[in-house]
């Protein structure tokens, strides 16, 4: 077999490759989309036989919502929030893990465990830590760091910290292993170059560090703002959205909207709401900070 017909073998192989990748994308990405887009100009409820056109009712009537304007200003409070958070720590556990050793490649694997873990799993799992006669209130109170438990979970501003907390930790695993890879892709050379020109350790990380690692936290930040965005696991089994809806987001809000008030049309289009929000706030992210990645 001539090396021309290998070659054209694996690019054969290739392109039908690429094509069952499209055809899944348009399946599973694609079609919903499109599916939720017509669903959002109707009233389809599963309890009636047949489903009406309304057109833009539904868009319309989001104006007055204010329930979900309340999800809204939670969601997007919660995803800048948590974004700042987890990408902050996630550098600072990746300079503080950038080692060879065996014990270092541990803390790292600790240290990304909360990403793999299922939302619903680290939700419960809070859940009992942070309830009234939790584990937390019961290390605080032995300490003497309170005087008496604290509810975490039972008032509105607590709840939403309490919230933004888990996410961020959870996010952090995520944030502490892109920073990684990046720092470890950086070259000793220019430290010690640095350093023998008498660079300190802040001017080292201002002027080598950040701008090397700038790529990596495009991505990190990127995608740490649509996954919460996003969110609604660990909401659901954390506080259900309570007390009073004050940590309800607008994903937990469209499964509400669909599941519980059974208002597929109207869900449909705050789904719709939702995507145009993230898309727009993930491209304006992306676009400021690849200019700034130009900057450093």
């Amino acid at each position: 077999m001539t090396g021309r017909v290998r070659r054209q073998r694996g690019e054969s192989a290739l392109g039908a490759i690429a094509v069952l990748a499209l055809a899944l994308y348009a399946l599973f990405i694609v079609t919903p989309v499109l599916m939720s887009a017509w669903k959002s100009l109707t009233d389809e409820n599963p309890l009636l036989a047949h489903a009406r056109f309304v057109g833009v009712s539904n868009y319309t009537d989001m104006l007055h919502d204010d329930a979900l304007k309340s999800s809204l200003t939670f969601t997007l409070v919660t995803a800048l929030a948590v974004t700042a958070v987890a990408n902050a720590a996630g550098i600072g556990f990746a300079l503080l893990l950038n080692k060879t050793s065996l014990s270092y490649r541990v803390m790292r694997t600790v240290a990304f465990l909360p990403q793999v873990l299922s939302g619903v799993i680290v939700g419960f799992v809070w859940r009992y830590i942070l309830a009234q006669d939790g584990v937390l209130n019961h290390l605080l109170l032995s300490t003497g760091l309170i005087g008496r438990p604290v509810t975490w979970l039972g008032s509105p501003h607590l709840a939403m910290f309490s919230v933004g907390l888990v996410a961020a930790w959870v996010l952090t695993g995520f944030t502490t292993v892109v920073h990684l890879a990046a720092l470890q892709s950086v070259p000793v050379e220019l430290y010690q170059a640095a350093t023998v020109d008498g660079a300190g350790r802040w001017a080292r990380f201002r002027r080598i560090t950040l701008p090397m690692v700038a790529p990596g936290t495009t991505i990190s930040v990127t995608i740490s703002l649509i996954t919460t965005l996003k969110l609604y696991d660990i909401i659901a089994a954390l506080t259900s959205g309570g007390p009073a809806n004050s940590t309800q987001s607008t994903a937990l809000y469209i499964i509400n909207l669909a599941f519980t008030d059974d208002r597929f049309g109207y869900a449909s289009a705050v789904a719709m709401l939702l995507l145009v929000v993230s898309a727009a706030i993930a491209l304006t992210v992306t676009g400021l900070l690849r200019r700034r990645e130009v900057d450093l």
